[in-house]
């Protein structure tokens, strides 16, 4: 079979812009930050002949990027709801560069509103909706576009195909870690709370939990965790310690690796014979037992969303956890010398001045190694983007400053998106520069020199941060 020759590119925009094929909050991090552009290797993966380009961390632009426009047939682009309008413009300079290629984009925000997507340029042939991986391969491979499931195409006229049977059988995925070898620079890649160099991947797709923001469950993935054999990832990761024997830590992304707790243990089991270092996002819920489990075979940090230190708006985004629960295992935790990253986000639906204080105060006393604060981001085709939508909270901002940062594009009539956006920064202040906590962030400097300098640069850049709020 024969393919088109095909480029997929996470585009350029914001100088530092964490918002490809991987990163949930697309944005431009407090500390320069970038995760794998996974969602793109996977179909690349699928593609003979095709390249991956990630250009944020590749310190491409447009320039550069327009000039590959010449060699390909077919460029698939990843957009996001912040950056589709830059993205367009990169499409309309592909294409104004090779008037023959043919563009098409994927992504959440194109797979929740393909017909607008579509009507945005003349440059962009076709939207790949929900799973996109076969169907971009389909349109590599040269099949008519009106036979590929899953598409929405122009010609003429706006047409939707009929959607693409969710994919049960998570195997037949190739490695990306085959696309990681052949087009990405991995030393580009850097997440200031795990190990230098890191490699991530996903093990299997879709999450269980109903959280009302939550991006890739609502848009892609699904509300099923469908996995990849045990084998097959642990066959993965031994090749990617042949491949990369630089890496010091592997991060699985899945939503919450933690829902099938067995499979979870089985992994870990393996990962522990590899010898590897490892780390996962997790569900403020394990239990003590699968947490040993887990850290006895090679697990050293999980990355948990507490979200809020609030019952009541945990219930209103149905996070699905109590507090207690979630202090009890971060207790657990810290026992074990597991280390916790956890991230909070501000401004979701009840939030008041009284529950980020609230909020504050569960962080400082739980006590995660490290934080990340977001603001609520109402990506459309989540529940809380249709919350938004009902009850007037939306006022018309962005979900991105002109300089690829977050701010609030909620407003509420008791809590507005200047006071939201304020409490960010306090919110960092209060964590981080507590004598404790200054201590123990000075302690894990001295007793690495890579950390060390990682650790300064990162905290010029977090300084610079708090500077502008």
């Amino acid at each position: 079979m024969s393919y088109l020759k095909t480029l997929l590119l996470h585009p350029p925009s914001w100088d530092g812009f964490d918002g490809g094929a991987g990163s949930r909050y697309q944005a431009r991090r407090e500390i320069r930050s970038f995760w794998y552009p996974t969602w793109l290797a996977q179909p690349a993966a699928l593609i003979p002949g095709s390249r991956l380009v990630d250009a944020p961390p590749h310190g491409l632009g447009l320039a550069e990027v327009r000039r590959l426009a010449r060699d390909y047939e077919l460029a698939v682009l990843h957009t996001s709801t912040p950056s589709f309008p830059h993205d367009v413009r990169v499409a309309e300079a592909l294409k104004a560069e090779n008037p023959a290629l043919r563009i098409g984009f994927v992504g959440a925000h194109v797979a929740v509103a393909p017909e607008p997507a579509l009507a945005a340029s003349p440059a962009i042939e076709f939207v790949a909706r929900d799973e996109f991986d076969f169907t971009v391969q389909e349109v590599a491979a040269g099949r008519p576009l009106a036979e590929v499931r899953g598409l929405s195409y122009r010609n003429g006229h706006i047409r939707h195909n009929p959607p693409r049977p969710v994919l049960e059988d998570m195997d037949r995925l190739p490695y990306v870690v085959d696309v990681y070898r052949r087009d990405l620079d991995i030393r580009r890649y850097v997440i200031g709370y795990l190990l230098y160099p890191y490699l991530s991947l996903y093990t299997g797709r879709g999450c269980r939990s109903r959280c009302t923001f939550c991006l890739w469950p609502q848009t892609v993935g699904g509300h099923r965790y469908r996995t990849r054999s045990v084998e097959h990832v642990l066959d993965e990761i031994a090749r990617a310690r042949r491949y990369f024997p630089e890496v010091r830590e592997y991060f699985f992304d899945d939503d919450t690796f933690t829902d099938d707790l067995p499979r979870a243990e089985a992994i870990a089991r393996g990962l522990g014979r590899l010898g590897v270092t490892w780390s996962c996002n997790a569900k403020a819920n394990v239990p003590y037992a699968s947490l040993r489990v887990l850290r006895d075979n090679g697990l050293r940090l999980l990355l948990v969303g507490y979200e809020s230190g609030s019952q009541v708006i945990l219930n209103n985004i149905r996070k699905g956890v109590r507090l207690d629960v979630a202090r009890r295992f971060t207790e657990d935790a810290r026992r074990l010398g597991i280390r916790i990253h956890g991230t909070f986000i501000l401004g979701l639906p009840g939030e008041t001045r009284e529950t980020i204080e609230a909020t504050v105060r569960f962080a400082c006393a739980i006590d995660p190694d490290t934080i990340q604060v977001s603001i609520a981001a109402p990506y459309p085709g989540t529940a809380l983007y249709r919350q938004a939508v009902a009850n007037g909270w939306l006022d018309g901002r962005r979900l991105l400053d002109e300089a690829g940062r977050q701010e609030s594009a909620l407003s509420y009539p008791h809590l507005p998106a200047p006071e939201i956006q304020a409490a960010v920064s306090d919110f960092y202040r209060r964590f981080y520069f507590r004598p404790r906590k200054m201590s123990a962030l000075a302690w894990e400097m001295l007793s690495d020199w890579q950390t060390l300098t990682r650790r300064l640069r990162e905290g010029r850049e977090f300084l610079a941060f708090l500077g502008r709020g």
